[in-house]
């Protein structure tokens, strides 16, 4: 049986703060299994035709599309898809250039979203730092409810793996090993107080755990760090994790969410193992703070022709993510729910440290 900390509890209360956060805004967010297994079937909504969106305004010049982590992670490569499906498609009448502001756990890129207010020709590819960075770092000054709601454009889960070497098949298997371990057990994540950490400092407070979060700038690294045996275990999502998994080096121990996943149909949730824990993370696109309401039309309605091409529903269904597109002031909703749900995970003493 696996051993519980009596301080699961505070957690169990919080978490419904973040499983219920979809909820507050007036959505409902699918398991992966109740994705179609026709992913052209979700696309019947909106025509993903060569025609630009709908609105007389277009972008003048390319636009930057900043991506506030580094190369090879969850958030890279969903905007690197982004961007092909735009120009495979001829969506848009400019380019979007993927530019990577990892530094700061996305402070750099909040940053530089702030010193474009009222540029119509960027946007940026967002986590949950949207939401932590600020929160952590208060000298930013960042309003993150002042930017631009364009899309949100799924939710990502995240899986806890350790390294086919290791023997570990379970999660008794993962805390007994840990615990003997002690701060010597390395878990990889990105980023400093960012969604890694959080689950990571989750599982330290719920099982009794001393081990050593070290953290990385892109989920990419995070799973070559695994991938190498130089750490032990990461919280990595399905997609920085898939190809490990596929090949047989990385086995998934439990997973993060409400529901298995589809992916992983041996792998439990925490949920059936009595931890009533859930969390996922946002996979959205926000305008500069200040943009024009014709550019943010033309870009909410350029990501909702993404969503339901047959490209990105595949991407949905293939990396195990979740959630329908968000756009206006439901996004904005979403955003004021979950800062408020992770203001509160951090300033949990575990979770801060």
């Amino acid at each position: 049986m696996v051993l519980r900390s009596k301080k699961s509890f505070a957690w169990m209360v919080l978490v419904l703060g973040v499983v219920t956060a979809t909820a507050c805004s007036g959505e409902t967010t699918p398991s992966a299994s109740e994705i179609p297994d026709d992913p052209a079937a979700v696309a019947d909504t909106s025509d993903a035709s060569s025609e630009p969106a709908a609105t007389d305004w277009e972008p003048q010049k390319p636009v930057e599309f900043i991506i506030m982590a580094g190369e090879g992670g969850g958030a890279d490569r969903m905007a690197r898809l982004m961007q092909s499906i735009v120009e495979q498609n001829d969506l848009a009448s400019q380019p979007l250039i993927p530019i990577n502001k990892a530094g700061g756990s996305g402070a750099e890129a909040l940053q530089y979203m702030k010193s474009k207010d009222g540029d119509d020709h960027t946007l940026l590819v967002t986590l949950n730092s949207f939401y932590t960075t600020p929160i952590r770092q208060s000298n930013l000054e960042v309003d993150v409810l002042g930017f631009t709601p364009v899309g949100r454009m799924a939710e990502d889960t995240f899986v806890l793996w350790v390294h086919q070497d290791s023997g570990i098949t379970d999660l008794d298997g993962f805390v007994a090993a840990a615990q003997e371990a002690g701060a010597g057990w390395l878990m990889a994540g990105t980023g400093k107080g960012q969604e890694d950490e959080i689950l990571t400092n989750y599982l330290k407070e719920t099982y009794d755990l001393e081990m050593t979060y070290v953290p990385f700038d892109g989920g990419g690294d995070v799973a070559k760090q695994l991938a190498g045996q130089q750490v032990n275990s990461t919280v990595n999502n399905p997609s920085e994790a898939l190809g490990f998994f596929e090949e047989g080096t990385f086995v998934p121990i439990v997973a993060f969410t409400s529901e298995r996943l589809s992916k992983f149909p041996d792998t439990p949730t925490l949920k059936e193992l009595d931890q009533d824990f859930a969390y996922f993370m946002q996979r959205s696109v926000v305008g500069a703070p200040g943009m024009s309401p014709e550019a943010a039309s033309y870009y909410q309605a350029l990501f909702e022709q993404v969503y339901a091409t047959p490209e990105w529903q595949e991407y949905v269904a293939d990396k195990s993510l979740q959630g329908d597109f968000l756009s206006g002031d439901a996004l904005i909703d979403y955003w004021q729910t979950q800062y408020e749900v992770h203001t509160t995970l951090l300033q949990d003493p575990v979770a801060a440290e």
